[in-house]
């Protein structure tokens, strides 16, 4: 993986993170719109091989745990993104604003609400998670069913961490553009933690 470039005008950092770390943010974003590439090739290979001509498996136990992996590992790829999820979104927003409007994808706008809103979700399944397993620490749940709850949190949040994989790679190239473009004037900021949302993207299954 080639290192993301910083270099340029204060479009490409206009929050308050240093250099390193948005190189850093951008490079783990990078990294999981691959993983999660290699991750969703795998279970396609896998399907293919394990399904009938109507897509019914041949094992259904197999089966079910070979989706509740590749849950498991789309979750954790994408952990180093999420702790910056949220100014890498803002970042982006503030690049829209001021970048020349020939230089703008017409789908940006719609991507960016779509990463917005599955991130909202898969914060929500967090929080979610996070109480659960306080209650299961009061409750001492058996082993089976800690690990029953876990796939059932990971199932929830694939098609979430599918819209990153997907549009992801939007955030990538509004930063491209954004080196080229000329420092804008000083101007008021939104918070980078509270950012609108719309509809809900297509779900890959």
């Amino acid at each position: 993986m080639s290192t993301i470039p910083t270099e340029g005008t204060t479009l490409t950092a206009p929050f308050p993170y240093r250099a390193d770390q948005h190189a850093a943010a951008l490079q783990a974003l990078a990294v999981f719109v691959v993983q999660s590439e290699m991750i969703l090739a795998s279970w396609d290979s896998y399907s293919e091989k394990h399904t009938d001509t109507d897509g019914w498996p041949h094992d259904d136990e197999s089966y079910g745990w070979r989706k509740v992996q590749r849950d498991a590992q789309t979750w954790r790829a994408f952990e180093p993104v999420r702790r910056s999820a949220r100014y890498l979104l803002a970042t982006a927003r503030f690049q829209l604003q001021h970048i020349a409007a020939s230089d703008i994808e017409p789908r940006w706008p719609w991507q960016l609400s779509e990463l917005a809103q599955a991130l909202d979700r898969l914060e929500a399944l967090r929080t979610e998670w996070a109480k659960a397993r306080e209650d299961r620490r009061i409750s001492q749940p058996a082993h089976a069913q800690f690990i029953d709850a876990l796939a059932e949190r990971n199932a929830e949040a694939w098609s979430e961490l599918d819209t990153w994989s997907i549009h992801g790679h939007a955030l990538l190239d509004l930063h491209f553009v954004a080196l080229k473009a000329p420092a804008p004037a000083p101007i008021a900021v939104a918070d980078p933690t509270r950012l609108p949302t719309t509809s809900r993207s297509a779900v890959r299954r």
